[in-house]
């Protein structure tokens, strides 16, 4: 999709960040018969103080002024571990997702050897995404009646044919 611009996402916009996520978690939620899931559940207090922590990035996605789409990721020694992938639901499937993964790369420190990412693991749209990124699924985990699929990718192994922005 044009006309995307990618950019970190501050305090200012954690109302709109947290409608644009519970709109795109829905569908997983329904996927999976469970209205519990944190990016549900999340209150915009813990949103606040997330996007405060130093070792987290937030990215959002813009049209115009309007937030479309986010991505968190979190930062610790040589791994950095994604999480809360999402897209405005009206907006799903035209590549802002695979923008946001990809531009995750750019904020990363120098040091990051391997990016992580989890997600579930009857998420099929989800896991063919990540795989044409270059990620390789590591194992599964189980967390009550959801089991989670672990992907990594080692920085560096370029994905054979990974699109581009």
């Amino acid at each position: 999709m044009e006309d995307v611009r990618i950019d970190v996402v501050d305090a200012e916009h954690a109302g709109e960040l947290l409608t644009v996520r519970r709109a795109a978690f829905v569908t997983e939620a329904q996927l999976y018969g469970d209205p519990s899931i944190p990016a549900l559940t999340q209150t915009l207090a813990e949103l606040l103080v997330d996007l405060d922590r130093a070792e987290v990035v937030t990215l959002g996605a813009w049209v115009g002024h309007r937030l479309v789409g986010s991505i968190r990721v979190e930062l610790e020694a040589e791994r950095a571990n994604l999480g809360r992938l999402a897209v405005a639901p009206d907006l799903q499937g035209r590549g802002i997702g695979t923008q946001l993964l990809m531009s995750v790369l750019e904020y990363l420190p120098e040091q990051t050897q391997e990016v992580w990412v989890f997600t579930g693991q009857d998420s099929k749209q989800n896991l063919a995404m990540y795989a044409k990124q270059g990620y390789e699924h590591q194992y599964d985990q189980n967390a009550g009646d959801l089991t989670y699929a672990y992907l990594r990718r080692i920085l560096g192994d370029e994905p054979e044919d990974a699109e581009t922005v």
